[in-house]
């Protein structure tokens, strides 16, 4: 009796609590092994590995849903019946966007998997067809702007910006004068298809010195035999004008394909709250275009495209001399406002730069391929100041920039550790226009540069990855300048450089200074994947920049500025360390992810004011580019919250400290404590209605070091000392905004997509720290947005 108790015992028991598995291979629509494809069994989840094989233990008895997920792939959810183990195979399908089920392509693959990538898609960046690369950026957390005006912006990401944050369009590092503060990224945002922001320099086959980050932007390339196109128009109630740009594409699975992409910008003067931002109007009139070919065994592509801006500069920054910028400090006023105009006077900007490029890619196996890559730009950049007693047409700084780079990489990714190595090769030539008649901020030089580098990763098991990399970059510049004896002695630079020396004119040394360096950087990191939806990244990574042009050899009043800057030959390469974390938690409904980083930088660069100069044209503050030992830390937030079918909330937080640890105190130009909030509405009945409002809080930086300088001005025909306060921070200050959109059905294949949006919802008037301008005027005022976009 006992015996048959038992075995009825145990007959229940497998049957309430029997246990099984399943298990297969996931590959992607050209069969090759897709890994990290995700797999959810109610609250068990696991990765594909490698060879794309996965396997889930102990799944109970019954009807359980199983959910596969991958990036750019389909998501797809299949009911089993489970009584026994099971063997199931996927092929997974490219995901295709709603409307014209195309499939897209990432080109350039997963650029690092020990770092939590930040991606802003097409539809965001369509919000910001009629602004700037920098303000879409804005989107991630951690990002911050460095802004010159209402129209040149520029990326800071974790405290740092300018050459330490490079951006890589169309897998070509772009090179355009990018050591400017006031030098806007010479980019038309509409061109792009996907952005992706890395934070730090783990990204080591695009370089070795990116050590804030990295912004890469991504065409849309489709694969599928097809046509479409799309056009957006854009106006603006703040400047008065708006935008056009119109893109076609031609896709073929096997075959030719192209794009073509053209944008025209026209608007005048921006507006704060109080008065007119006078001569802060700004042009694009921007063109690109992409033919490619493709069989199953190489494709190849040919790329170019053409950006031409002109901006104008707010007539109340350009100052005469040192007694405008105290003035303008003191009183918060501008001492030029002016009539609404499209007219763009001097001092402005006209910016032009081309890239064309060549890509070959040859698949050697069906793991292995090899890729070679040769672009050349050509960027040309001119500055016009205010001239007296003469003509005004004259650039007061013109250069021109020619860039060669060759990119040769070979990936193999059949084994267990998957590797990459390449190399690349560059040559660049800058022309300081001589005949402006104004002695050039930088110099005409050369330079050449050679990188070799080597990345690998290894799955330990179905959720952990360990990924490696070490680069070596080698740089040469010569550079052709004159010197002032009065600055080459006061400078003390005879004592070193006597020997760069080759000739002399009147008061002037011809100088032929050359400069080598060799850098080795390199990365380290893992990613773990946890049950209950958790990821963690870390990456340890090493950089090397070395000193730019300008600060090696600025030397003279740079006019978008209003100051004189001077570069040091004696400044050497920045170093940094740098860790980065990143844990991520998913919910049914929610997700949070909570990036901490340090950084530590020797022989870090940056430009101190450290009084003023008299010229003929008026005395004028001096900054100085200086080293210092660095120390930057802080954390970025972001939380996620789909509150039910229609409502959603998203939480974004980034701080950083920035310390001077050799003079212990603060770093100048760090981003304040920000944070933004957002509540969004979707209504898909109601023709796929979107509405959302965001608060933008920005609070006061309350660490910044002394640059205060003092000076005489003459006040009421009397020479008066004053002190020039040109490093407290302005006030903190809140924005709101709205952003709405609804879509319609034109035609069968058809849509119209119309948006309004208002940003300073509360025409508030504010002052930001990272202005460069914040010395003379105030920011935008409320600015109406109508946005029409038509897919064919």
């Amino acid at each position: 009796m006992r015996i048959k108790i038992s075995v009825l015992f145990l007959l229940v028991f497998h049957v309430c609590w029997a246990q099984f598995t399943l298990k297969g291979k996931i590959t992607n629509e050209n069969g090759l092994p897709l890994r990290d494809v995700h797999i959810h069994v109610g609250k068990k989840i696991n990765v594909s590995d490698v060879n794309g094989d996965y396997e889930i233990t102990q799944i109970p008895k019954g009807k359980q849903n199983v959910y596969y997920s991958y990036i750019g792939y389909q998501s797809i959810t299949v009911e089993f019946e489970f009584n026994q183990d099971l063997n199931y195979n996927l092929q997974l399908i490219p995901s295709s966007t709603e409307l014209e089920e195309i499939v897209m392509v990432n080109i350039l693959g997963t650029k690092n998997l020990t770092v939590k990538e930040n991606v802003i898609k097409k539809t965001t960046i369509e919000k910001y067809s009629n602004q700037t690369l920098g303000d879409a950026l804005r989107e991630v957390s951690g990002v911050s702007l460095m802004k010159t005006g209402s129209t040149i912006v520029k990326p800071i990401i974790n405290g740092l910006h300018s050459n330490r944050v490079p951006i890589i369009s169309n897998n070509v590092r772009l090179e355009d004068q990018q050591w400017g503060t006031e030098h806007a990224p010479n980019f038309d945002i509409n061109s792009a298809g996907k952005i992706t922001v890395i934070k730090g320099a783990s990204a080591l086959q695009f370089g070795g010195d990116a050590i804030g980050g990295i912004v890469i932007i991504e065409p849309e390339v489709i694969k599928k035999d097809t046509l479409l196109g799309k056009t957006l128009v854009n106006l603006s109630s703040n400047g008065k004008g708006g935008n056009i740009t119109t893109t076609l594409i031609k896709g073929n699975q096997m075959g030719w394909n192209y794009q073509i992409n053209g944008t025209y910008k026209y608007l005048g003067d921006r507006e704060t709250p109080e008065y007119i931002l006078s001569n802060s109007g700004n042009r694009e009139q921007n063109f690109s275009t992409n033919i490619g070919f493709s069989t199953d065994k190489y494709t190849f592509n040919g790329f170019y495209s053409f950006y031409n801006a002109q901006i104008g500069i707010i007539k109340a920054s350009h100052i005469g001399n040192v007694n405008d910028l105290y003035e303008s400090i003191q009183n918060q006023t501008p001492n030029v406002i002016e009539p609404f105009t499209y007219q763009l006077d001097e001092p402005k900007q006209q910016v032009q730069h081309h890239l064309a490029k060549i890509h070959f890619q040859k698949w050697l196996s069906d793991y292995a391929n090899l890729d070679m890559q040769y672009a050349f730009q050509f960027n040309h950049r001119q500055e016009f100041d205010v001239r007296r007693n003469t003509a005004n047409d004259k650039a007061d700084l013109d250069l021109q920039l020619a860039t060669h780079t060759l990119k040769v990489d070979f990936k193999n990714s059949k084994e267990v550790i998957k590797w990459k190595i390449g190399i690349n090769l560059g040559y660049q030539n800058n022309f300081a226009n001589p005949k402006t008649g104004v002695r050039p901020l930088i110099p005409s030089y050369d330079k050449f540069e050679a990188g070799f580098y080597g990345t690998g990763n290894y799955a330990l098991n179905n959720s952990t990855t360990i990924e490696t990399g070490i680069r070596y970059d080698f740089m040469a510049i010569e550079a052709t300048k004159y010197y002032l004896k009065s600055r080459w002695e006061e400078r003390n630079y005879d004592e070193e450089f006597s020997h760069f020396i080759v000739g002399e004119e009147g008061n002037q040394w011809l100088t032929n200074p050359s400069f080598e360096y060799h850098n080795v950087s390199a990365s380290i990191g893992i990613k773990k994947v946890f049950h209950h939806e958790m990821e963690w990244f870390s990456n340890i990574s090493l950089a090397s920049r070395n000193p730019n042009p300008s600060e090696l050899f600025s030397d003279g009043l740079h006019h978008s500025t209003g100051q004189i800057e001077l570069g040091d030959l004696r400044l050497k390469k920045e170093n940094s360390f740098k860790i980065n974390t990143s844990f991520s938690k998913y919910w049914n409904t929610r997700n949070i992810q909570i990036t901490p980083f340090l950084n530590s930088i020797s022989n870090f660069m940056y430009l101190k004011p450290i009084g003023f100069e008299t010229t003929i044209r008026g005395a004028f503050p001096v900054w100085e580019f200086k080293q210092t030992e660095a120390l930057l830390y802080g954390v970025d937030i972001t939380h996620n919250w789909k509150i039910n079918d229609s409502f959603s909330h998203d939480l974004m937080l980034s701080y950083v400290r920035g310390k001077d640890v050799s003079n212990k105190t603060d770093l100048i130009d760090i981003p304040p404590l920000n944070m933004m909030n957002k509540i969004s509405l979707t209504k898909e009945k109601w023709n796929h209605f979107q509405a959302e409002i965001k608060s933008e809080w920005v609070f006061h930086q309350n660490r910044f070091p002394n640059n205060n300088f003092e000076t005489n001005i003459v006040q009421n025909n009397t020479l008066t000392a004053v002190n020039v306060d040109v490093s407290s921070p302005p006030n903190g200050y809140h924005l709101l905004h709205f952003y709405s959109q609804m879509e319609f059905k034109v035609f069968e294949k058809n849509t119209l997509s119309t948006s309004f949006s208002i940003q300073n919802i509360l025409n508030t008037s504010y002052r930001d720290y990272l202005n460069r301008q914040r010395f003379f005027v105030d920011e935008m005022g409320r600015n109406f947005q109508i946005q029409i976009k038509y897919n064919y």
